[in-house]
């Protein structure tokens, strides 16, 4: 069987929406989680929109992703994450 193709070359520059509930530290927990992944992750980075009703937040969070095994277990622990409601 061969070996599947990835659609991404690494490393590339990878986005990522997450979502969740508008409340202190959720920003920064979210760009600790990315400096796990990414030691060179930069916060300032971090687009946000709040939600027509402002109780959520959405964050783009730009990566620098080296190997599908990063993603996944990046994917992996922001979906476990309990601020997270969405990940995309």
């Amino acid at each position: 069987m061969a070996e599947e193709k990835s659609l991404i070359e690494y490393p590339s520059q990878f986005p990522i929406k997450v979502m969740g509930a508008q409340v202190d530290g959720f920003v920064e927990a979210i760009a600790h989680v990315a400096r796990q992944f990414d030691p060179g992750f930069d916060a300032s980075t971090i687009e946000q929109r709040p939600s027509k009703g402002g109780n959520y937040l959405g964050l783009t969070i730009t990566i620098t992703a080296t190997s599908r095994e990063q993603l996944d277990e990046l994917y992996r622990t922001l979906t476990t994450h309990p601020m997270v409601k969405v990940v995309l």
